[in-house]
C-alpha cells in the first residue's frame, strides 16, 4: 500500500507489560510517523519485528518499508537493531547500517516514513537519569527560570574515575538527590547534576552528599560546581566551569569554578585565563617562546593580542633584553620607516641628531609590530630585507648595523585576503607567520567574563582608594547577554565606568554603560507634565524622555492587569522577561505599585 505511513502496534510475540520484577532500566522506543506517534516498551530479553507484514510487532504500513524490514533485539541489558535485507535500508542517526548495530539512548532509527527513537531510563519513583541532550535543555529552562525569579541554580559535575558497576553507582547518587534535581551521564566517567533553587554553599553541600553516598563504590570521586549567575549565564559555560573545577579537586572534595582561573604575571601585566581554549593557547605560546620563531598573533580588536605578545617575550631567552612595541596604525606613513630603522643627522630637515630605530634598540630582544596589516607596502619591503639579512641601515646613513631580534606581529585583519588584494606582501606574511596563534573573542570565552570583570573592578578600586565593589545578579546577567564587540578592552572600560558612576557597594545594570545594560538612557525621575508651558510654546520634551514615561506607565498597567506577576506582565507587553526585570529596577517599580496604580 502506498501513501502516508500508518503505524500499527501488535503484541503477538510476547507480553511486554512492565512488572515489579522488571529490571532497573526501562527501555522503550518512541515511534513517530507523519500523522501519529506512540510509545512501545521493550522487554528485558526478546525481539520485536518491524515491517509492513501483518504479523510484524511494529507495523509500518507503507510501500517504503519491507514486509520484514528490521528487528529490535533486547539481550543482556543491551538494545540492538538488525536490518533484515530490506530494500530501502535501515538508518541509525542518518547512517545506513549493514547487518546489526547496538543502540544507545537517544539514537534515531529511520525506517521508511517512520522514525524510531530509543529511550532508556532508570525505573524509579524519584529522581531519574536522563540523557545529556535533555539535561542541557532542562538546564537552559532552569537558568531562564532563575533569571526571571532571582533564584539561584547550581550545576555540578562529579568525576567518578574507573568504576566497575556504573548502574549501582548511579542509583546510589540518585538516592541522595531531590525529586527536582537533574542528573545525566556526562560521558563514561562523569555525572552532571543540576540543583534548581540551590546556589553557593547549599549547592556545594548537595554535591558533597552525592560524593559521600558513592564513596564506597568510587574512592577517587571528586566534583566541581558552577553557579548561575556568578560563574556563567548559559549551560555550556556552567558545564565547562564545573568540569574544570572537578579536574583540579582532590578526592572527596568539590571544587569551585571560580577557583579554576590561572593567573600569569607577565612583567607589569596580570593575565587571567579560565577558558579552556585560552589556557591551551597560552601553553602553546610558552612552548613557542622557547624557540626563536616569529609569531603572528591573530584576533579581534581588544581580544588580548598585546598580552600574548608580551608572554612570548617574557617566556623566551630574550626576556632580559627589551620588548619594543610599534603600533603600525598609529604612525603616519612618512614616519614608519624612520621609526623602524632610525635616521642619521641631516637625513631630513628635522633630523638634527642621529636616532636609533626600534629594530636597532631591540637588539637582543623582541619587536612587537601591533596592527602589522597597516604597514605601508614600501616599509614592508624594507622590513623583509632587514629580517632576512639581520641588518639595517638608518635613513640617510651608509653603514649597515647588525640587529638580532625576534618579531612578534599582531593583526585583526585577514592577511591572506590583504595579500590577494595587493595590500600586503606574501613573502613578508610567510616570514611573520612561521608560527600563528589565533585568540578567540570574549563572546566565545564566556567563563572569563565574571572573573575578568571582578578583577578589573578590584584593580580600579585599589587604584582609586574606594571600597571594594561587587556585581549584582542583574548586572552579571547583562554582561553575559552582551556580545562584547570590543572584547576584553570593552569589558575593562565598562568596569571602570561602573566604578566611577555607582554610589553603593553593588553595581546594578543601570551603572553599566548603556550599550551593555540595554538601556537607552540612564534612569531619571518621571517628569511632571501637569503644569502648562504656555510661556515656551516652541519647546518640547525630549522624545526619549517622553517614551520612557509612556513605557513606565504601560509597565505599571501591565503589572496591574497581571495581578503583580512580572512574567505575565512581560508577556502582555511582548517584552522579554529579563528586559522587563531590568526596567522595573530602572524605573523603581514594584509589583505592589502596579496594583496601587488601579
Amino acid at each position: 500500500m502506498s501513501g502516508p505511513a500508518r503505524l500499527l502496534s501488535t503484541t503477538q510475540t510476547f507480553d511486554i507489560q512492565e512488572s515489579p520484577d522488571s529490571p532497573e532500566i526501562c527501555s522503550y522506543v518512541l515511534i513517530i510517523g507523519p500523522f501519529s506517534s506512540y510509545r512501545r516498551a521493550l522487554p528485558h530479553e526478546g525481539m520485536l519485528i518491524v515491517g509492513r507484514n501483518d504479523e510484524a510487532d511494529v507495523r509500518i504500513d507503507t510501500a517504503a518499508v519491507s514486509r520484514r524490514h528490521a528487528k529490535l533485539i533486547a539481550s543482556g541489558g543491551e538494545i540492538g537493531i538488525t536490518d533484515l535485507g530490506s530494500h530501502n535500508g535501515t538508518l541509525v542517526n542518518g547512517e545506513r547500517i549493514k547487518g546489526s548495530r547496538t543502540l544507545a539512548s537517544g539514537d534515531v532509527v529511520t525506517i521508511g516514513d517512520a522514525t524510531l527513537i530509543l529511550r532508556r531510563e532508570p525505573r524509579s519513583s524519584g529522581t531519574t537519569l536522563i540523557d545529556m541532550g535533555r539535561l542541557r535543555r532542562r538546564v537552559e529552562e532552569e537558568i531562564e527560570r532563575a533569571a526571571d525569579s532571582g533564584r539561584p541554580f547550581g550545576l555540578a559535575v562529579i568525576s567518578i574515575g574507573s568504576v566497575r558497576d556504573r548502574a549501582a553507582l548511579a542509583q546510589k547518587a540518585l538516592s541522595s538527590l531531590r525529586l527536582v534535581d537533574i542528573v545525566a551521564w556526562d560521558g563514561a566517567s562523569h555525572l552532571a547534576i543540576g540543583f534548581p533553587e540551590l546556589g553557593g554553599e547549599a549547592a556545594r553541600s548537595a554535591a558533597l552528599r552525592v560524593l559521600e553516598v558513592i564513596a564506597p563504590l568510587a574512592l577517587e570521586a571528586r566534583g566541581g560546581l558552577a553557579c548561575f549567575p556568578f560563574d556563567g549565564g548559559d549551560t555550556e559555560t556552567l558545564l565547562s566551569g564545573a568540569r574544570s573545577a572537578a579536574s583540579i579537586a582532590v578526592p572527596g572534595a568539590i571544587g569551585a569554578a571560580s577557583e579554576t582561573a590561572i593567573r600569569y604575571v607577565i612583567g607589569e601585566r596580570a593575565i587571567v585565563l579560565a577558558d579552556s581554549a585560552m589556557i591551551r593557547l597560552f601553553d602553546l605560546i610558552r612552548r613557542l617562546a622557547a624557540s626563536d620563531l616569529p609569531v603572528l598573533v591573530l584576533g579581534e580588536t581588544g581580544a588580548g593580542k598585546e598580552n600574548a605578545a608580551a608572554a612570548v617575550h617574557h617566556w623566551s631567552l630574550r626576556a632580559p633584553k627589551p620588548l619594543i612595541t610599534l603600533n603600525c596604525a598609529a604612525l603616519p606613513e612618512t614616519l614608519v620607516e624612520s621609526e623602524l630603522f632610525g635616521y642619521e643627522r641631516g637625513a631630513f630637515s628635522e633630523a638634527r641628531a642621529p636616532k636609533a630605530g626600534l629594530l636597532e634598540r631591540a637588539h637582543g630582544g623582541s619587536v612587537f609590530l601591533d596592527e602589522v596589516g597597516e604597514l605601508p607596502l614600501g616599509a614592508q619591503a624594507k622590513l623583509l630585507r632587514a629580517l632576512e639579512a639581520k641588518r639595517i641601515t638608518r635613513l640617510g646613513g651608509v653603514h649597515e648595523r647588525e640587529v638580532d631580534i625576534r618579531i612578534v606581529a599582531a593583526t585583526n585583519r585577514d592577511l591572506e585576503a590583504e595579500v590577494r588584494a595587493g595590500r600586503f606582501r606574501q613573502d613578508l606574511l610567510f616570514r611573520l607567520s612561521a608560527a600563528a596563534v589565533e585568540l578567540p573573542p570574549l563572546r566565545n570565552r564566556r567563563r572569563e567574563i565574571p572573573i575578568l570583570a571582578r578583577m578589573f573592578l578590584a584593580e580600579v578600586c585599589a587604584r582609586t582608594g574606594r571600597p571594594a565593589l561587587d556585581l549584582s545578579e542583574a548586572a552579571l546577567a547583562a554582561l553575559f547577554a552582551h556580545p562584547f564587540p570590543g572584547n576584553v578592552r570593552e569589558l575593562k572600560n565598562a568596569m571602570e565606568y561602573a566604578a566611577a558612576t555607582t554610589d553603593g557597594p553593588v553595581i546594578e545594570p543601570w551603572s553599566l554603560p548603556e550599550r551593555i545594560a540595554g538601556l537607552d538612557d540612564p534612569p531619571r525621575p518621571a517628569a511632571d507634565t501637569s503644569a502648562p508651558r504656555a510661556a515656551e510654546p516652541h519647546r518640547f520634551r525630549p522624545l526619549a524622555e517622553e517614551l520612557r514615561d509612556i513605557e513606565r506607565t504601560r509597565m505599571r498597567q501591565a503589572l496591574d492587569a497581571a495581578d503583580g506577576v512580572q512574567k505575565r506582565a512581560a508577556v502582555l507587553l511582548g517584552m522579554p522577561v529579563r528586559t522587563f526585570t531590568f526596567k522595573l529596577k530602572q524605573y523603581g517599580l514594584s509589583a505592589r505599585e502596579g496594583k496601587r496604580s488601579s
